[in-house]
């Protein structure tokens, strides 16, 4: 397992960010039952360059917390199988990893959601990176049923963690 993390902010977080994206997307992979070893990349930014990559990529003019760029085009939600027919398009040939995608993250929006909702800045920080992996895993909650599974994957994760509201 893989992952980079850029920062292009001058904000730090109380906590080592790649350590927690690493065990959020090994507990993730596990209990997707992900047969590969995964690359992650993971770019945090402040609100006004969040707004301007979802205006770039998804022609919506706003600030967001959190965007997913999946590399891999799921048939199903977690369904790993047939990605190595593909290979070329979705595995580095330097480390054979699967490449799953990429995650931008408004620092700004971690920050105030966390103080928003009251709790923790590390929670915020690893509920986004959470619900952001399932997004690269092919889960979406545009619909009732899709939210509901996908929240309690994203719970289930932070619990597992030990990573509470506090």
């Amino acid at each position: 397992m893989t992952s980079y993390v850029e920062n292009e902010t001058e904000v730090g977080m109380p906590f080592d960010m790649k350590e927690i994206l690493d065990q959020i997307m090994d507990a993730v992979m596990e209990m997707e039952n992900c047969p590969y070893e995964t690359t992650v990349n993971l770019l945090l930014t402040d609100n006004s360059g969040i707004r301007e990559y979802n205006k770039n990529y998804r022609n919506l003019d706003q600030e967001t917390d959190v965007l997913s760029f999946p590399n891999i085009p799921f048939d199903k939600a977690g369904d790993f199988t047939g990605v190595e027919t593909d290979e070329a398009d979705y595995f580095d040939p330097d480390s054979g990893e699967l490449i799953l995608g990429d995650i931008i993250l408004s620092v700004d929006r971690v920050l105030s959601q966390a103080q928003e909702y009251g709790h923790s800045v590390l929670r915020e920080f690893a509920f986004l990176t959470a619900h952001s992996m399932f997004h690269l895993c092919g889960y979406d909650h545009m619909e009732e049923q899709e939210a509901a599974v996908m929240e309690k994957k994203q719970e289930s994760i932070l619990i597992k963690l030990g990573i509470t509201r506090q």
